[in-house]
């Protein structure tokens, strides 16, 4: 069995410190695979060298919607890092009305170059989306995005089908195991097998059991294991499938050979 975790920061706080014992719970919980994913332009230089010194991590370039001041990459900047084979993916991008008021054109702005970048770099864009579901769709739609995913999934199954319905995949975190998340549950149940992916978004939102802890790679077979629970699925089953997706989305990563029986 082989499961990847489809988004974390493992340069942050909580994970940079202990990448070996990190690795380590990984292989023994069957995640052989990982995608590190940049927030800012110091984070791209942190996820890049990870990657680079790690055969099964991955990473991506962007800059998150959470800061107005954050200094940008170009869209020529980020299709230039995306030629490196270790940079699989645009983002993580998109808009946040929940952490940030006001005039948000900038982020707006921030946004719709990642979409122009994934698309001129043939990458998907990951996306973050908080309060701001409407606006999400139609920038994604107006810029015509050609592949990306809807990271840490947090609406509802109408935002589900029209994502769906742009063609996007859907990947789901460890809110899925939530009590006060049957929204997020309802949306699983509906999201055809061929379009999820599971991630941690570590070192944030621990799955139960172990919610209040760092969040870490290996804790992705807890979410994981709800889902298939979820869906009427086994493990094997989820796992199987949401990695030949990620392989699919993830076109640059090389998949793994299959370990003997």
């Amino acid at each position: 069995m082989q499961l990847i975790d489809s988004h974390c920061h493992l340069n942050f706080d909580g994970l940079s410190s202990r990448l070996p014992e990190v690795f380590a719970n990984m292989a023994a919980q069957d995640v052989k695979q990982a995608l590190a994913v940049s927030v800012s332009r110091q984070s791209f230089d942190e996820v890049f060298a990870i990657a680079e010194a790690n055969a099964h991590i991955f990473c991506t370039v962007g800059i998150h919607p959470d800061r107005e001041d954050a200094e940008e990459f170009s869209v020529a900047e980020m299709v230039e890092k995306a030629r490196h084979p270790k940079v699989v993916g645009i983002g993580e991008t998109g808009l946040d009305y929940y952490w940030c008021k006001g005039d948000l054109g900038w982020q707006h702005k921030r946004f719709a170059d990642h979409i122009q970048a994934a698309n001129e770099a043939g990458l998907p864009v990951i996306v973050h989306t908080r309060d701001a579901a409407a606006d999400t769709l139609r920038l994604l739609k107006e810029g015509a995005a050609n592949s990306g995913v809807i990271h840490c999934f947090s609406e509802d199954t109408v935002f589900a089908e029209a994502a769906l319905d742009l063609g996007l995949y859907i990947s789901f975190s460890g809110i899925l195991t939530f009590k006060n998340a049957p929204l997020i549950q309802e949306a699983a149940k509906y999201v055809p097998r061929e379009r999820i992916l599971v991630e941690t978004d570590a070192p944030f939102l621990a799955p139960v059991p172990k919610r209040g802890k760092p969040n870490e790679p290996s804790y992705v077979r807890h979410t994981a294991g709800f889902l298939a629970k979820l869906r009427g699925e086994t493990l094997e089953e989820v796992a199987e499938y949401t990695t030949e997706n990620f392989y699919r989305l993830f076109r640059k990563v090389p998949g793994l050979q299959a370990e003997a029986v």
